[in-house]
């Protein structure tokens, strides 16, 4: 093994970029590349660490020995370290061995390395992405059904307690395996796109994959990065996009990670008050410094080049834009214009959206974001912070909130439920009933719901009826398109037994056929983010919790209503319609078939009279703890009034169902 040779990637352009914050593809120039050089081949590693005395590269090669292959550091102050070293291959495990101002050796792995190993040492492997893809037709198409004007119902999940082996519980599925059952199943279930919470490397478990150290790296716990670009690939051909979980928001205090990587506050913000989050004990980015910007601009546009990834979630938003998020008086200090908006975390957000949309126009950047603060979703040329979707938090709380209490005292707070059409046109929304939401002694979402177990079905039913009929796109974790009882474990799979009875598979046969309804009815998407997509028809009768609203399509006679009875009572109800329009029910969530009680969601009678301030009016015999869906369809009205037919007939007298 000869000793390392110099070389460099780097041109002088890179390196004004690289310092100026705007270069976005340093995956290209840093970390490890295979390469010849003459007649030898190797690898040519490249480091940022401009406050290290010394930088080597270690491994099995040398016996681990810092003094073996030390690199070479750029003359142009760059900070930066590289070198060849010949000899060296694909799947060679390496670290780089550092000293510091103060002498001390700190062994770390790679920030731009492709892949890692899964035990206490976790070394960085030199690794490849190559892959032959076979998505073009997804890829040519993609920008229709990433469009705002498309249904978006996404299917957030955790690859590590989905599925578990069958022979072995404890045994992780590799993405080759969750590919040949992750596909059919999103096919059947018909979710448009699934949201991978991280993939990124993490060491800890627990962490979900929130705490990242290898942010190039597809975590080596399911496989190579080529397994995972398989499991996208299959989801791609089978017209399923793929939104990954990215977290720049803080990274953890890792020995082998960023934390403190040369010796110094290098990628971590210098003051605790800005470098250090109280919540999840981690460190937080220095925004302000360019080279740091660099690093996580070209980490975003890495992953949706090298794995196609069809967009970005990211994650904790909130935290980056406020200086004093989970912060008392004293432990952070206001910025220049005398706020608590994080002035370079802002800018680094806005310069974020801006280079993915400009690279990648056709895919969608989502931000999961709690508080109030303005623009988010708007472009960055009018002040906005450039997101193209950002999460409901409000709608998800108030929501849930609402279904939690008993149907006796639901008029008490009647408009939780209507208090989102106030301000859902501010921004582009994602509705999410997401993991956050059954963790930590929250419940399962079955479980939130009141009553006895048919109540609670039926609550949860109607709960996804009012979700996938409300403006806005869709987003559901995993386990809760089938009941999943138990809070959500990242140690187990989910309990995919309980398919094995009748109101578990039930309630997934809804879910499937309200993502059928929402992704074929253009009235529930075309305007999703358009006030002219959406109209109360009745919104403030509290005493009945009697909820009515009209979702409306481009075209003019293309609109929905949906009937929510949120009370076990069975009754008819009269309804304010347009003149000329004739209604049929197109999904009822007490139908027999999804484990309701098979009541009959009927257009009893219809009428001239004006009601709800609309010249005619339809009366509807409403199921218990229900949903309903009607379709308008409009005729010339010749005389009287023409009554639509039925989708189902009545199945159970009310005094059964008043009974369960």
């Amino acid at each position: 093994m000869e000793k390392v040779i110099p070389h460099s990637l780097f041109t002088a352009h890179d390196i004004w970029l690289f310092r100026e914050g705007r270069h976005f593809k340093l995956y290209e120039k840093f970390g490890a590349h295979t390469l010849e050089i003459g007649w030898q081949t190797g690898v040519y590693f490249a480091v940022w660490a401009p406050f290290a005395k010394q930088v080597s590269v270690i491994g099995d090669f040398n016996g681990w020995n810092s003094e073996s292959h030390i690199l070479f550091p750029r003359w142009d102050s760059s900070g930066i370290w590289e070198g060849f070293i010949p000899g060296l291959k694909w799947g060679d495990i390496y670290k780089y061995a550092l000293r510091t101002n103060k002498d001390v050796l700190l062994e770390k792995g790679d920030p731009f390395a492709l892949s890692w190993e899964q035990n206490v040492q976790a070394s960085s492997l030199v690794s490849t992405t190559w892959y032959e893809w076979g998505d073009r037709n997804w890829m040519n198409e993609r920008y229709k059904k990433n469009s705002l004007q498309a249904p978006i119902s996404v299917y957030e999940m955790h690859l590590g307690s989905w599925m578990r082996g069958v022979d072995d519980p404890e045994r992780f599925f590799s993405y080759r395996e969750i590919a040949e059952r992750l596909v059919p199943y999103l096919k059947e279930m018909e979710f448009t796109h699934v949201e991978f919470m991280p993939v990124m490397e993490f060491p800890y478990d627990p962490s979900w994959g929130y705490q990242v150290t290898g942010f190039f790296a597809a975590t080596s716990r399911f496989g190579s990065p080529q397994d995972l670009m398989f499991l996208i690939d299959e989801l791609h051909q089978n017209n399923i996009g793929v939104i990954l979980d990215w977290v720049p928001s803080h990274f953890p205090g890792d020995a082998n990670g960023l934390h403190l990587f040369d010796g110094t506050h290098l990628y971590e913000h210098e003051d605790p008050r800005k470098g250090f989050h109280p919540d999840w004990k981690s460190y937080i980015f220095n925004y302000g410094r360019p080279e740091v910007k660099s690093f996580l601009i070209s980490n975003a546009l890495f992953w949706l080049d090298r794995y196609h990834a069809d967009g970005l979630r990211v994650d904790a938003v909130t935290s980056m834009l406020h200086l004093d998020y989970s912060r008392n008086e004293g432990e952070w200090e206001l910025n220049i214009e005398g706020g608590n908006v994080n002035l370079e975390a802002k800018q680094f957000l806005q310069e974020f959206n801006t280079e993915v949309y400009k690279e990648f126009p056709d895919v969608m950047t989502i931000a999961e974001e709690s508080s109030d603060f303005p623009l988010l979703t708007k472009p960055v040329h009018d002040g906005g912070i450039g997101f193209g979707m950002k999460w409901m938090m409000g709608w998800m709380h108030d929501t849930l909130d609402y279904f939690k209490v008993d149907p006796v005292a639901r008029k008490e707070v009647h408009h939780k439920l209507t208090f989102a059409s106030m301000y859902v046109f501010n921004e582009n929304y994602m509705m999410p009933l997401s993991h956050d939401e059954v963790v930590h002694g929250k419940a399962s979402l079955i479980y939130k719901m009141p009553g006895d177990e048919w109540q609670k079905f039926a609550n949860l039913r109607a709960l996804y009826t009012y979700m996938f009929t409300q403006p806005g796109a869709k987003l559901l974790f995993m386990g809760c398109e089938f009941g999943q009882t138990r809070e959500w474990n990242f140690a187990a799979s989910l309990d995919w037994h309980l398919l094995e009875y009748e109101v578990h598979k039930g309630l997934q046969n809804f879910v499937k056929d309200l993502n059928h309804l929402y992704t074929t009815e253009t009235s529930l998407y075309e305007n999703q983010f358009d006030r002219q997509g959406f109209e109360w028809v009745e919104a403030n009768d509290e005493y009945n919790s009697i909820f009515i609203y009209l979702r409306k399509g481009n075209a003019e006679d293309d609109v929905t209503m949906t009937v929510l009875n949120l009370t076990p009572r069975v009754f008819d109800y009269k309804i304010g319609v347009d003149e000329g329009t004739n209604w049929e029910v197109i999904l009822n969530s007490d139908d027999e078939k999804y484990g309701g009680s098979g009541l009959a969601a009927t257009i009893v009678d219809e009428e001239d009279d004006e009601w709800m301030y609309r010249p005619n009016a339809i009366i509807v015999q409403l199921p218990p703890l229900s949903g309903i869906i009607l379709k308008q369809k409009k005729e010339v009205k010749k005389s009287g009034i023409k009554k639509s037919a039925t989708v189902t007939k009545p199945l159970a007298a009310e005094k059964a169902v008043s009974e369960k």
